[in-house]
This record gives C-alpha cells, sequence and structure tokens, in this order.
C-alpha cells in the first residue's frame, strides 16, 4: 500500500512553476500544470541536472543545464525515449499536496 507524505502547500506551487522536495530520502520535482500536480524524479537523466530548475511550459520540463526534456505527467524523456524518469503518484488534500514514494 502506497504512504503519502505532505510535500508542500497548494499556495508553494504557482501554475506552471516547481519545486523541489524530498520524500524517504528521495528528491523529487513537485509541478503544478494548470492545477494538476505531477511528481517525477528531480534529477535528470542526462547528466543529473536539477528538473525543478528547469523551465515548464503546458506539461513539459526543459532541465536547465543540457535542455533534456520530459513530460512530467507520465516522466517519459521527449529528447531521448530511452530514458525514464520515474513519476509519483500525487493527491491534494484541501490544500496539502501529498506525494507516494
Amino acid at each position: 500500500m502506497s504512504r503519502f507524505v505532505k510535500v508542500a502547500s497548494k499556495s508553494a506551487v504557482a501554475c506552471g512553476s516547481s519545486i523541489k522536495v524530498e520524500v524517504n530520502g528521495k528528491e523529487i520535482a513537485l509541478f503544478n500544470v494548470d492545477g494538476h500536480f505531477c511528481a517525477i524524479d528531480d534529477t535528470c537523466s542526462h547528466r543529473g541536472g536539477p528538473l525543478s530548475e528547469g523551465s515548464l511550459e503546458g506539461s513539459v520540463v526543459a532541465c536547465p543545464w543540457h535542455g533534456w526534456q520530459y513530460d512530467v505527467a507520465s516522466g517519459a524523456c521527449l529528447t531521448n525515449p530511452a530514458a525514464q524518469q520515474n513519476k509519483y503518484e500525487v493527491k491534494v488534500e484541501g490544500d496539502d499536496i501529498l506525494v507516494s514514494a
């Protein structure tokens, strides 16, 4: 059974932005895509860049280091289909955002 952990409040992640959170020792990038929250590994598969610091356009984040792009809803890498980010379940309870990792 998944265990959800509160990581932030909705007000901490504006639409079109992201933050880095930690769940059970894992660094996770939390994104707000038009009010829908998505969570994937924060470390880019290419060279380890912080995806939470990347630019988000729609549901695609670009790594700030070398531009690799990922779909934050699925974790799929659009630059290299062989690469994949872990995706984490997210739920919202009131103003609280919870992630299962």
